[in-house]
């Protein structure tokens, strides 16, 4: 079975995301501003079907959605793409063909998954920034956006936010 998908460029600006997998055709409209900007603003859930985003992950994201993150969570972007596990001679492939790898693009939207969550608990884009950048009692000290390197890290993040949310003592 072919599994190849490919990313169809969109005749609108409108936040159009096709994909084509063996002569089907699928698309959906993505959050106002992208996929890194409906995480941040809580609007994925609503507008974004879980396998059009998996599918939208696995054709690669627009290197714009790292931008996103990167002006999101007001990290320069030479400390951010060593956290995604970028290279600088990677980044600047993936800048002239215009999109990243599906591994890459899957770890935008994980950082992006976990700032959208900081800015809920937190109430606010700062106070997410803060938080996601200072060492954490409940990490052992570690720093959050240092944890969510992998996958398991992350979800641990999202477990300490998610206490927080609810007064658990962390």
């Amino acid at each position: 079975m072919n599994t190849t998908l490919t990313k169809q460029p969109s005749k609108k600006s409108s936040g159009q995301v096709s994909v084509r997998r063996r002569g089907v055709h699928w698309s959906a409209t993505k959050p106002e501003g992208g996929v890194v900007n409906g995480w941040v603003r809580g609007l994925v859930a609503t507008t974004l079907a879980p396998s059009k985003l998996i599918r939208a992950i696995q054709c690669g994201l627009p290197v714009r959605e790292l931008d996103a993150l990167q002006v999101s969570l007001n990290v320069p972007m030479a400390q951010l793409v060593p956290m995604l596990g970028i290279s600088k001679a990677t980044l600047q492939r993936r800048k002239a063909r215009g999109k990243l790898a599906p591994a890459e693009s899957d770890r935008v939207v994980r950082f992006a998954r976990l700032m959208g969550k900081a800015v809920e608990v937190l109430e606010s884009t700062e106070n997410a920034r803060n938080w996601l950048t200072s060492t954490q009692f409940g990490l052992g000290g570690a720093v959050p956006l240092d944890y969510a390197e992998t996958e398991a890290g992350a979800r641990e993040v999202e477990d300490l936010l998610g206490r927080i949310e609810y007064g658990v003592y962390s």
